[in-house]
């Protein structure tokens, strides 16, 4: 039986680029009888699909992946996953890379050097990515990691000017800030005001 696997980190890529969608449809088009799916970053071991797909292996199956990256989180995950394809005497394919890995020594040594090259671009990226960080922190003073605020500096020092004379209540109505952000904000500009007495 041919059983094909793929797997997105978040449900924002479940949608949109290398997508949960797009996998199903080239796993779907390469013959693959029952597809199993995973929504879970490629760092966690809990991926509770494809514990069941690797139970159901049986001698003379094949497992088929979009991309190697779907399948294992590091080279030495990758390679324990091989020995146990091995061992179960089952076939892996891979869509986009080397198609059939021949399920003895040569197919290791292929499937390290693969795994070894995803490795090192995921490194890259998340090097380019601290790089983008670092830049943004020294060029912009008000750069902060993580989400991008909703509202803007200037926003919420007007909503803070307003509850001088309003209450939260309807500060909010006003503005659409929520009681909780305007308490953060209020707690910074106190916080501000503390450091700038004790210079």
């Amino acid at each position: 039986m041919n059983y094909g696997y793929g797997r997105v980190s978040t449900m924002k890529q479940f949608k949109f680029g290398y997508s949960m969608e797009v996998q199903k449809n080239m796993l779907k088009e390469s013959g693959a009888d029952k597809i199993y799916l995973d929504v879970c970053t490629g760092s966690t071991k809990e991926r509770p699909e494809f514990k069941k797909l690797m139970k159901r292996l049986q001698p003379g199956d094949s497992l088929t992946i979009c991309r190697l990256d779907r399948l294992a989180r590091s080279t030495e995950d990758g390679l324990d996953i091989m020995r146990t394809l091995k061992e179960k005497e089952v076939k892996l394919i891979i869509l986009e890379g080397f198609g059939n890995i021949p399920n003895d020594y040569f197919g290791e040594l292929i499937f390290t050097f693969m795994m070894g090259i995803a490795q090192f671009e995921k490194h890259l990226v998340l090097e380019r990515m601290n790089e983008g960080r670092e830049y943004a922190r020294k060029t912009n003073p008000e750069y902060r990691d993580g989400r991008t605020p909703k509202y803007n500096r200037k926003q919420l020092l007007h909503a803070l000017e307003l509850l001088k004379t309003n209450t939260y209540e309807e500060v909010t109505e006003l503005t659409g800030i929520s009681k909780s952000t305007l308490i953060r904000a209020k707690r910074k500009e106190k916080a501000k005001e503390i450091e700038k007495q004790m210079e």
